[in-house]
């Protein structure tokens, strides 16, 4: 039996690729950002993202602020759009950041490359000193910090308030939607009462950390639903985008994409093209797989392979079969780890 594990662990790991082709990105630059270079040349505006100034989380001793790669990349869709990006924090100056190795991609690289937004984020807004009549929207981006210090901040929640009822658009994803709780509009309603929306779920947060109810203050799912929201669950780790008039929500990192486009539409603009990255052509397989099952997956793994186009994230499709372990789920993981297979011809 030993020896069938390790021999199966082996074989796993070869349909794993190296990081050599992400060690190539490690220098991307702006400039190097073809979707940049094509963007709205005409300024439309203003956009603030807000990042949480929290580095640990609560009384554990772990590490956290906001995740790089849901700033960096509506970072860029916004700037692609011809929206100028203002970097706020609850405290003001340089922010806890979390950099996840493995989802890195060249606009995450392109982020830390640009001295520009490094400027922005390592000298961030202070929130007290925003001025909130400047924006168009505002983007609360997630990471764990977030479910400590943007709850129970006036700031955010005035310029919540005030940008809900003036018709100004209001964007978060995954831990960002902790800055819509307490909430309260004029007329004293909460402002998530019967507003659907969604944020990191409970099953993707105790997935990960078991104890998460000791070390938040809340389920930020539970909370939400608390306060009167609908909330619209997607699979775990997945794309999930929620639009509720000019309210954008997003599920998790993966959404993030998505939702910085959707705030464009919101705003009145159609964005402008972009090639999908090989993360999204896995989500996109993934959703297939959750939706319609094995075999509608494996063939749009092969119709992209045949077009010599679309790439696939095979790292991203793995962590999926290791989720299905933690989920306890054999015969998902026995699927997952088949369509790795099917993927290692790319």
């Amino acid at each position: 039996m030993f020896v069938l594990f390790v021999a199966f662990a082996l074989w796993f790991v070869s349909l794993l690729p190296s990081n050599s082709n992400q060690k190539g990105l490690e220098v991307t630059q702006p400039h190097d950002l073809r979707y940049l270079l094509q963007g709205i040349n005409e300024s439309r505006g203003k956009i603030l993202a807000v990042v949480t100034s929290t580095d640990i989380m609560g009384s554990s001793e772990k590490k956290t602020g906001y995740e790089l790669t849901e700033l960096a990349r509506a970072y860029y869709v916004f700037k692609a759009n011809g929206f100028e990006v203002d970097i706020a924090s609850p405290k003001g100056g340089e922010p806890p950041v979390v950099i996840d190795d493995d989802d890195m991609g060249k606009f995450d690289f392109a982020f830390l490359n640009d001295e520009i937004a490094q400027s922005k984020v390592n000298n961030s807004i202070a929130l007290s000193g925003v001025n909130a009549d400047e924006y168009q929207a505002v983007y609360f981006v997630g990471g764990k910090g977030a479910m400590f210090d943007f709850p129970q901040n006036a700031k955010i929640k005035s310029i919540i308030s005030d940008y809900y009822q003036s018709g100004k658009v209001v964007g978060a994803v995954c831990h960002g939607p902790a800055a819509l709780v307490n909430v309260t509009l004029d007329d004293g309603t909460p402002l998530l009462a019967n507003k659907t929306v969604t944020s990191f779920t409970n099953e993707e947060e105790l997935l990960l950390i078991p104890d998460a109810k000791e070390i938040f203050p809340f389920l930020l799912q539970s909370k939400l639903e608390e306060q009167g929201a609908k909330f619209n669950k997607g699979p775990v780790y997945l794309e999930q985008v929620v639009i509720d008039g000019q309210l954008v929500t997003g599920q998790n990192p993966w959404s993030v994409w998505k939702l910085a486009e959707a705030m464009i539409k919101q705003l009145g603009y159609q964005p402008i093209a972009r090639k999908i990255t090989a993360e999204e052509n896995t989500v996109s397989i993934l959703s297939t797989f959750e939706n319609h099952g094995y075999k509608q997956a494996k063939e749009q793994i092969k119709s992209m392979q045949a077009s010599q186009k679309d790439s696939v994230d095979r790292i991203l499709l793995a962590m999926h079969s290791i989720v299905s372990v933690m989920e306890m789920d054999g015969i998902k993981f026995y699927n997952m780890v088949s369509l790795l297979a099917v993927a290692d011809n790319d």
